[in-house]
Protein backbone atom coordinates (compact mmCIF):
# COMPACT_ATOMS: atom_id res chain seq x y z
CA UNK A 1 0.00 0.00 0.00
CA UNK A 2 2.80 2.36 0.84
CA UNK A 3 4.53 1.56 -2.41
CA UNK A 4 1.36 2.24 -4.35
CA UNK A 5 0.93 5.59 -2.62
CA UNK A 6 4.47 6.61 -3.33
CA UNK A 7 4.10 5.68 -6.99
CA UNK A 8 1.10 7.95 -7.42
CA UNK A 9 2.94 11.02 -6.16
CA UNK A 10 4.18 13.43 -8.84
CA UNK A 11 7.97 13.60 -8.96
CA UNK A 12 7.94 17.39 -9.59
CA UNK A 13 6.15 18.15 -6.36
CA UNK A 14 8.28 19.97 -3.80
CA UNK A 15 7.69 20.59 -0.12
CA UNK A 16 6.36 23.99 0.83
CA UNK A 17 8.99 26.69 0.50
CA UNK A 18 11.37 24.56 -1.58
CA UNK A 19 9.88 25.16 -5.05
CA UNK A 20 12.32 27.19 -7.16
CA UNK A 21 11.10 30.67 -8.00
CA UNK A 22 11.34 31.61 -11.67
CA UNK A 23 9.11 34.71 -11.45
CA UNK A 24 11.89 37.35 -10.99
CA UNK A 25 14.00 35.79 -13.74
CA UNK A 26 11.06 35.73 -16.14
CA UNK A 27 10.29 39.37 -15.26
CA UNK A 28 13.89 40.38 -16.04
CA UNK A 29 13.85 38.49 -19.34
CA UNK A 30 10.50 40.03 -20.25
CA UNK A 31 11.83 43.52 -19.47
CA UNK A 32 14.93 42.96 -21.62
CA UNK A 33 12.75 41.66 -24.46
CA UNK A 34 10.53 44.74 -24.25
CA UNK A 35 13.54 47.09 -24.27
CA UNK A 36 15.06 45.30 -27.27
CA UNK A 37 11.74 45.43 -29.13
CA UNK A 38 11.33 49.16 -28.42
CA UNK A 39 14.87 49.83 -29.60
CA UNK A 40 14.59 47.65 -32.71
CA UNK A 41 11.12 48.92 -33.73
CA UNK A 42 11.84 52.59 -32.98
CA UNK A 43 10.88 53.91 -36.47
CA UNK A 44 7.46 52.30 -36.09
CA UNK A 45 6.81 52.83 -32.38
CA UNK A 46 7.98 56.45 -32.01
CA UNK A 47 5.24 57.97 -34.25
CA UNK A 48 2.61 55.86 -32.46
CA UNK A 49 3.73 56.96 -28.98
CA UNK A 50 4.04 60.62 -29.98
CA UNK A 51 0.61 60.53 -31.60
CA UNK A 52 -0.91 58.88 -28.52
CA UNK A 53 0.56 61.50 -26.18
CA UNK A 54 -0.63 64.36 -28.40
CA UNK A 55 -4.09 62.84 -28.72
CA UNK A 56 -4.38 62.39 -24.95
CA UNK A 57 -3.39 66.03 -24.47
CA UNK A 58 -5.92 67.25 -27.09
CA UNK A 59 -8.88 65.08 -26.03
CA UNK A 60 -10.30 67.65 -23.55
CA UNK A 61 -10.46 70.33 -26.25
CA UNK A 62 -12.13 68.01 -28.75
CA UNK A 63 -14.61 66.84 -26.11
CA UNK A 64 -15.44 70.45 -25.28
CA UNK A 65 -16.09 71.27 -28.94
CA UNK A 66 -18.13 68.09 -29.28
CA UNK A 67 -20.38 69.23 -26.42
CA UNK A 68 -20.97 72.36 -28.49
CA UNK A 69 -22.37 70.10 -31.27
CA UNK A 70 -19.18 70.24 -33.34
CA UNK A 71 -18.52 66.81 -34.90
CA UNK A 72 -15.35 65.12 -33.73
CA UNK A 73 -13.96 64.99 -37.27
CA UNK A 74 -14.44 68.73 -37.76
CA UNK A 75 -13.12 69.49 -34.27
CA UNK A 76 -10.02 67.34 -34.83
CA UNK A 77 -9.26 68.88 -38.22
CA UNK A 78 -9.73 72.43 -36.91
CA UNK A 79 -7.54 71.74 -33.89
CA UNK A 80 -4.77 70.25 -36.00
CA UNK A 81 -4.96 73.19 -38.39
CA UNK A 82 -4.77 75.68 -35.53
CA UNK A 83 -1.68 73.92 -34.22
CA UNK A 84 -0.05 72.83 -37.47
CA UNK A 85 -0.30 76.02 -39.53
CA UNK A 86 1.70 78.25 -37.12
CA UNK A 87 4.33 75.55 -36.66
CA UNK A 88 4.57 75.07 -40.44
CA UNK A 89 5.03 78.79 -41.02
CA UNK A 90 7.60 78.95 -38.24
CA UNK A 91 9.46 75.96 -39.68
CA UNK A 92 9.51 77.54 -43.13
CA UNK A 93 10.87 80.74 -41.60
CA UNK A 94 13.63 78.90 -39.76
CA UNK A 95 14.56 76.49 -42.57
CA UNK A 96 16.97 78.97 -44.16
CA UNK A 97 18.90 79.91 -40.98
CA UNK A 98 19.03 76.28 -39.84
CA UNK A 99 20.45 75.13 -43.18
CA UNK A 100 22.95 77.97 -43.13
CA UNK A 101 24.22 76.98 -39.69
CA UNK A 102 24.38 73.32 -40.64
CA UNK A 103 26.53 74.20 -43.64
CA UNK A 104 28.85 76.12 -41.32
CA UNK A 105 29.36 73.14 -38.99
CA UNK A 106 32.55 71.86 -40.72
CA UNK A 107 34.07 75.34 -40.78
CA UNK A 108 33.00 75.99 -37.20
CA UNK A 109 34.55 72.77 -35.92
CA UNK A 110 37.78 73.57 -37.76
CA UNK A 111 37.98 77.05 -36.22
CA UNK A 112 37.24 75.65 -32.78
CA UNK A 113 40.02 73.12 -33.09
CA UNK A 114 42.48 75.75 -34.31
CA UNK A 115 41.69 77.94 -31.31
CA UNK A 116 42.14 75.00 -28.96
CA UNK A 117 45.46 74.21 -30.64
CA UNK A 118 46.66 77.79 -30.16
CA UNK A 119 45.70 77.70 -26.48
CA UNK A 120 47.44 74.35 -26.03
CA UNK A 121 50.62 75.60 -27.69
CA UNK A 122 50.61 78.73 -25.53
CA UNK A 123 50.56 76.72 -22.29
CA UNK A 124 52.64 73.76 -23.48
CA UNK A 125 56.29 73.67 -22.34
CA UNK A 126 58.94 74.19 -24.94
CA UNK A 127 60.61 70.87 -25.71
CA UNK A 128 63.96 70.85 -27.44
CA UNK A 129 64.58 68.12 -29.93
CA UNK A 130 67.17 65.58 -28.80
CA UNK A 131 69.42 63.86 -31.30
CA UNK A 132 68.33 60.36 -32.15
CA UNK A 133 70.53 57.59 -30.74
CA UNK A 134 72.64 55.62 -33.18
CA UNK A 135 71.05 52.62 -34.72
CA UNK A 136 73.64 50.24 -33.22
CA UNK A 137 72.76 51.38 -29.68
CA UNK A 138 69.16 50.26 -29.96
CA UNK A 139 67.98 48.14 -27.06
CA UNK A 140 67.23 44.47 -27.34
CA UNK A 141 63.52 45.19 -26.91
CA UNK A 142 63.54 47.61 -29.84
CA UNK A 143 65.39 45.06 -31.99
CA UNK A 144 62.83 42.43 -31.02
CA UNK A 145 59.84 44.57 -32.07
CA UNK A 146 61.68 45.73 -35.19
CA UNK A 147 61.75 42.08 -36.25
CA UNK A 148 57.99 42.35 -36.91
CA UNK A 149 58.32 45.31 -39.28
CA UNK A 150 56.84 44.91 -42.74
CA UNK A 151 60.14 46.11 -44.23
CA UNK A 152 63.02 44.76 -42.16
CA UNK A 153 65.59 46.71 -44.06
CA UNK A 154 63.95 50.03 -43.47
CA UNK A 155 65.80 52.34 -41.14
CA UNK A 156 63.79 52.97 -37.98
CA UNK A 157 65.29 56.41 -37.64
CA UNK A 158 64.40 57.59 -41.14
CA UNK A 159 63.37 61.23 -41.21
CA UNK A 160 59.67 61.92 -41.21
CA UNK A 161 58.07 62.92 -44.44
CA UNK A 162 57.03 66.54 -44.85
CA UNK A 163 53.79 67.25 -43.05
CA UNK A 164 54.10 64.17 -40.83
CA UNK A 165 55.48 65.90 -37.75
CA UNK A 166 53.61 67.65 -34.96
CA UNK A 167 52.16 70.18 -37.34
CA UNK A 168 51.08 67.41 -39.68
CA UNK A 169 49.40 65.57 -36.83
CA UNK A 170 47.44 68.67 -35.84
CA UNK A 171 46.47 69.17 -39.47
CA UNK A 172 45.24 65.57 -39.65
CA UNK A 173 43.16 66.07 -36.51
CA UNK A 174 41.67 69.27 -37.91
CA UNK A 175 40.80 67.48 -41.13
CA UNK A 176 39.17 64.67 -39.20
CA UNK A 177 37.08 67.13 -37.18
CA UNK A 178 35.98 68.97 -40.30
CA UNK A 179 35.07 65.67 -41.93
CA UNK A 180 33.08 64.78 -38.83
CA UNK A 181 31.14 68.04 -39.07
CA UNK A 182 30.51 67.40 -42.77
CA UNK A 183 29.30 63.88 -41.95
CA UNK A 184 26.90 65.34 -39.36
CA UNK A 185 25.53 67.73 -41.96
CA UNK A 186 25.03 64.91 -44.46
CA UNK A 187 23.33 62.73 -41.82
CA UNK A 188 20.87 65.51 -41.05
CA UNK A 189 20.07 65.97 -44.72
CA UNK A 190 19.63 62.21 -45.19
CA UNK A 191 17.30 61.97 -42.19
CA UNK A 192 15.08 64.85 -43.31
CA UNK A 193 12.77 62.81 -45.64
CA UNK A 194 12.27 60.15 -42.93
CA UNK A 195 11.50 62.84 -40.38
CA UNK A 196 8.92 64.45 -42.65
CA UNK A 197 7.28 61.07 -43.30
CA UNK A 198 7.11 60.40 -39.56
CA UNK A 199 5.57 63.83 -38.98
CA UNK A 200 2.88 63.06 -41.56
CA UNK A 201 2.23 59.69 -39.89
CA UNK A 202 1.91 61.41 -36.50
CA UNK A 203 -0.63 63.90 -37.87
CA UNK A 204 -2.77 61.15 -39.39
CA UNK A 205 -2.60 59.02 -36.25
CA UNK A 206 -3.54 61.97 -34.04
CA UNK A 207 -6.57 62.72 -36.22
CA UNK A 208 -7.78 59.11 -36.15
CA UNK A 209 -7.19 58.85 -32.40
CA UNK A 210 -9.14 62.05 -31.76
CA UNK A 211 -12.07 60.82 -33.86
CA UNK A 212 -12.19 57.08 -33.13
CA UNK A 213 -10.08 56.71 -29.99
CA UNK A 214 -12.82 57.29 -27.38
CA UNK A 215 -15.13 54.73 -29.02
CA UNK A 216 -12.37 52.13 -29.12
CA UNK A 217 -11.51 52.78 -25.46
CA UNK A 218 -15.14 52.41 -24.35
CA UNK A 219 -15.48 49.20 -26.36
CA UNK A 220 -12.36 47.75 -24.76
CA UNK A 221 -13.74 48.52 -21.29
CA UNK A 222 -17.10 46.93 -22.07
CA UNK A 223 -15.93 43.85 -23.98
CA UNK A 224 -12.87 42.56 -22.13
CA UNK A 225 -13.87 40.59 -19.02
CA UNK A 226 -10.48 41.18 -17.39
CA UNK A 227 -11.55 44.79 -16.70
CA UNK A 228 -13.91 44.29 -13.77
CA UNK A 229 -14.30 47.86 -12.51
CA UNK A 230 -15.65 49.58 -15.62
CA UNK A 231 -16.27 52.89 -13.90
CA UNK A 232 -12.72 53.11 -12.52
CA UNK A 233 -11.27 52.30 -15.97
CA UNK A 234 -13.31 55.09 -17.56
CA UNK A 235 -12.28 57.55 -14.84
CA UNK A 236 -8.63 56.56 -15.38
CA UNK A 237 -8.79 57.56 -19.04
CA UNK A 238 -10.44 60.91 -18.23
CA UNK A 239 -7.95 61.71 -15.46
CA UNK A 240 -5.00 60.84 -17.70
CA UNK A 241 -6.33 63.06 -20.46
CA UNK A 242 -6.99 65.98 -18.14
CA UNK A 243 -3.68 65.85 -16.26
CA UNK A 244 -1.55 65.25 -19.35
CA UNK A 245 -3.35 68.07 -21.17
CA UNK A 246 -2.68 70.35 -18.21
CA UNK A 247 0.97 69.36 -18.13
CA UNK A 248 1.55 69.79 -21.88
CA UNK A 249 -0.29 73.12 -21.99
CA UNK A 250 1.47 74.48 -18.92
CA UNK A 251 4.96 73.31 -19.83
CA UNK A 252 4.47 74.33 -23.47
CA UNK A 253 3.45 77.85 -22.39
CA UNK A 254 6.43 78.12 -20.02
CA UNK A 255 8.86 76.86 -22.66
CA UNK A 256 7.43 79.23 -25.27
CA UNK A 257 7.86 82.12 -22.84
CA UNK A 258 11.44 81.05 -22.12
CA UNK A 259 12.19 80.80 -25.83
CA UNK A 260 10.65 84.23 -26.54
CA UNK A 261 12.57 85.81 -23.65
CA UNK A 262 15.84 84.23 -24.80
CA UNK A 263 15.29 85.28 -28.42
CA UNK A 264 14.52 88.85 -27.32
CA UNK A 265 17.65 89.04 -25.18
CA UNK A 266 19.82 87.65 -27.99
CA UNK A 267 18.28 90.13 -30.42
CA UNK A 268 19.18 93.06 -28.13
CA UNK A 269 22.71 91.67 -27.86
CA UNK A 270 23.08 91.59 -31.65
CA UNK A 271 23.23 87.79 -31.80
CA UNK A 272 22.77 86.24 -35.23
CA UNK A 273 19.45 84.41 -35.89
CA UNK A 274 17.91 84.95 -32.42
CA UNK A 275 14.58 83.39 -33.44
CA UNK A 276 16.29 80.12 -34.34
CA UNK A 277 17.97 79.88 -30.94
CA UNK A 278 14.76 80.83 -29.15
CA UNK A 279 12.84 77.99 -30.83
CA UNK A 280 15.70 75.59 -30.10
CA UNK A 281 15.66 76.60 -26.43
CA UNK A 282 11.89 76.10 -26.21
CA UNK A 283 12.08 72.60 -27.72
CA UNK A 284 15.08 71.47 -25.67
CA UNK A 285 13.44 72.62 -22.44
CA UNK A 286 10.97 69.73 -22.72
CA UNK A 287 13.93 67.55 -21.62
CA UNK A 288 14.80 68.73 -18.09
CA UNK A 289 18.47 69.09 -17.11
CA UNK A 290 19.78 67.61 -20.38
CA UNK A 291 18.03 70.03 -22.74
CA UNK A 292 19.15 73.27 -21.02
CA UNK A 293 22.74 72.03 -20.83
CA UNK A 294 22.75 71.17 -24.52
CA UNK A 295 21.11 74.50 -25.39
CA UNK A 296 23.69 76.49 -23.41
CA UNK A 297 26.50 74.56 -25.11
CA UNK A 298 25.16 75.22 -28.61
CA UNK A 299 24.63 78.94 -27.90
CA UNK A 300 28.15 79.17 -26.45
CA UNK A 301 29.66 77.58 -29.57
CA UNK A 302 27.65 79.92 -31.80
CA UNK A 303 28.86 82.86 -29.72
CA UNK A 304 32.46 81.75 -30.09
CA UNK A 305 31.97 81.54 -33.85
CA UNK A 306 30.55 85.05 -34.05
CA UNK A 307 32.78 86.88 -31.54
CA UNK A 308 35.90 84.73 -31.42
CA UNK A 309 37.59 83.42 -28.30
CA UNK A 310 36.71 86.15 -25.84
CA UNK A 311 34.79 86.30 -22.58
CA UNK A 312 32.10 88.43 -24.23
CA UNK A 313 31.26 85.54 -26.56
CA UNK A 314 30.03 83.48 -23.60
CA UNK A 315 27.64 86.19 -22.40
CA UNK A 316 24.64 84.94 -24.48
CA UNK A 317 24.98 81.45 -23.03
CA UNK A 318 25.23 82.87 -19.50
CA UNK A 319 22.10 84.97 -20.04
CA UNK A 320 20.16 81.94 -21.25
CA UNK A 321 21.46 79.87 -18.35
CA UNK A 322 20.24 82.52 -15.90
CA UNK A 323 16.77 82.57 -17.52
CA UNK A 324 16.60 78.79 -17.37
CA UNK A 325 17.67 78.71 -13.71
CA UNK A 326 14.82 81.04 -12.76
CA UNK A 327 12.33 79.04 -14.82
CA UNK A 328 13.41 75.62 -13.54
CA UNK A 329 13.66 76.54 -9.85
CA UNK A 330 10.86 79.08 -9.41
CA UNK A 331 8.32 79.28 -12.24
CA UNK A 332 7.75 75.63 -13.16
CA UNK A 333 7.59 74.21 -9.60
CA UNK A 334 5.17 76.97 -8.55
CA UNK A 335 2.87 76.51 -11.56
CA UNK A 336 2.80 72.71 -11.67
CA UNK A 337 2.74 72.13 -7.94
CA UNK A 338 3.15 68.84 -6.12
CA UNK A 339 0.95 66.77 -8.44
CA UNK A 340 3.65 66.81 -11.15
CA UNK A 341 6.60 66.44 -8.81
CA UNK A 342 9.26 63.96 -9.99
CA UNK A 343 12.55 63.04 -8.36
CA UNK A 344 15.43 64.75 -10.26
CA UNK A 345 17.72 61.70 -10.11
CA UNK A 346 15.04 59.40 -11.49
CA UNK A 347 14.26 61.99 -14.15
CA UNK A 348 17.87 61.99 -15.38
CA UNK A 349 18.02 58.18 -15.37
CA UNK A 350 14.69 58.04 -17.22
CA UNK A 351 16.00 60.52 -19.81
CA UNK A 352 19.15 58.44 -20.29
CA UNK A 353 17.11 55.28 -20.79
CA UNK A 354 14.79 56.75 -23.41
CA UNK A 355 17.64 58.64 -25.05
CA UNK A 356 19.44 55.32 -25.48
CA UNK A 357 16.29 53.69 -26.84
CA UNK A 358 15.00 56.37 -29.20
CA UNK A 359 17.61 59.12 -29.39
CA UNK A 360 16.48 62.76 -29.40
CA UNK A 361 12.79 61.83 -29.78
CA UNK A 362 13.01 59.63 -26.69
CA UNK A 363 14.57 62.43 -24.65
CA UNK A 364 11.79 64.86 -25.64
CA UNK A 365 8.90 62.52 -24.81
CA UNK A 366 10.46 60.86 -21.75
CA UNK A 367 8.94 63.21 -19.16
CA UNK A 368 5.37 63.06 -20.58
CA UNK A 369 5.67 59.27 -20.53
CA UNK A 370 6.72 59.35 -16.89
CA UNK A 371 3.78 61.63 -16.11
CA UNK A 372 1.41 59.08 -17.67
CA UNK A 373 2.99 56.22 -15.71
CA UNK A 374 2.74 58.23 -12.50
CA UNK A 375 -0.93 59.05 -13.10
CA UNK A 376 -1.80 55.42 -13.85
CA UNK A 377 -0.01 54.15 -10.75
CA UNK A 378 -1.66 56.76 -8.55
CA UNK A 379 -5.14 56.12 -9.94
CA UNK A 380 -4.97 52.32 -9.76
CA UNK A 381 -3.07 52.38 -6.44
CA UNK A 382 -0.44 50.04 -7.83
CA UNK A 383 3.21 49.87 -6.85
CA UNK A 384 2.73 52.48 -4.13
CA UNK A 385 6.39 52.30 -2.98
CA UNK A 386 7.54 53.02 -6.54
CA UNK A 387 5.12 55.93 -6.76
CA UNK A 388 6.52 57.37 -3.54
CA UNK A 389 10.02 56.89 -4.93
CA UNK A 390 9.11 58.81 -8.08
CA UNK A 391 7.75 61.71 -6.01
CA UNK A 392 10.55 61.71 -3.43
CA UNK A 393 12.67 64.79 -2.91
CA UNK A 394 15.57 65.72 -0.65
Amino acid sequence: MSATKQSTERPDQHPAGTRPRSGPLLAVLLGLAVLYTLHFAAPLVIPMVVALLLALALYPVVNFLNRLYVPRVVAGVLLLLCIGVPFTLLGAELAGPAQRWLERVPELTGKLHEQLDSITEAFAPQVTEQPAPPAEEASALERFFAWFDDEPGQDAQAPAAPGQGAGGSRQDISNQIMLGGLALFMDVLAATPVFLAQCLAVILLVLFLLVYGPGVYRTVIEVFPQIQDKEAAGALGQDTQRELSRYVLTVGTINAGLGALTATALWFMGFEDPLLWGVMVALLNFAPYVGPLLGATVIAIAGLEQSGFAWASLLPALVYFAFNAVEANLVTPYVLGRSMRINPLLTVLWLMLWGWLWGAAGVLIAVPLMICVKLVLARLQLFTPWLQLIESRQ
